[in-house]
């Protein structure tokens, strides 16, 4: 029996466009282009210094008005005598899950996961403001934006700094660089390195939501469920 192996097929069926001048992309190049992007993001608690520097920056990129966050830098007690006390800072956002209960619950298809990204996010123009994502978030993280009266939270900024090449305003704002965002499938991204060589965890993983905010813990405290 012939056998074919993968190499042979591909060199076969550029063989064919070239007799027969029609261009087709070998497989290699299609799997190229259809490789799906997961982006994800640490957050190095033991990096972090509390400056709210990345708050400030998600502020003014996104336009999102006071009295409401998308994120937010969570100050533990003390550990510690004074004047040799220690904080540990917790990054409280969106972790866009890829077992999204926001977006299972949508009445409407007006909350989302972007296939091309794995970001969710809200179509601003399909949300009744009916709070069922809110309601079900575990993590806290949504809320209705006092001006349009949809959902809204953290989208990676997908639609400011992402739509124009840049990394997240929160990322580019820290000054510690205790933030790496990237794509987690791709296996040498700084964000995928980031996680292999560090010990990390995400929050509420035993609900099946498969957060993509990775933490490095602070040392002294305990991780936070």
């Amino acid at each position: 029996m012939m056998s074919c192996s993968r190499r042979n097929f591909i060199s076969g069926i550029g063989a064919i466009a070239l007799v027969s001048g029609i261009p087709i992309k070998t497989i290699a190049q299609s799997e190229e282009e259809t490789k799906t992007i997961r982006y994800a993001m640490v957050h190095d608690e033991t990096a972090c210094i509390g400056c709210t520097a990345c708050m400030d920056a998600c502020r003014e990129t996104n336009n999102v008005p006071e009295g409401v966050s998308r994120l937010e830098i969570l100050r533990s007690e003390p550990y510690g005598e004074f004047p040799n006390q220690e904080y540990e800072f917790f990054r409280q956002s969106c972790q866009h899950c890829t077992n999204a209960p926001c977006v299972s619950v949508c009445p409407t298809g007006a909350s989302f996961i972007d296939p091309k990204t794995g970001i969710v996010d809200v179509h601003k123009d399909l949300c009744v403001g009916c709070q069922y994502c809110i309601a079900v978030c575990p993590y806290r993280v949504r809320f209705i934006h006092p001006e349009h009266k949809t959902a809204d939270k953290c989208n990676f900024c997908r639609d400011t700094n992402l739509a124009q090449g840049k990394q997240p305003a929160c990322v580019e704002a820290c000054p510690t660089k205790a933030l790496t965002f990237g794509d987690m499938n791709d296996p040498n991204s700084e964000v995928a390195l980031k996680v292999k060589s560090n010990p990390v965890y995400r929050t509420k993983v035993e609900l099946g939501t498969q957060p993509n905010l990775y933490h490095i813990p602070f040392q002294r405290g305990e991780p936070r469920r």
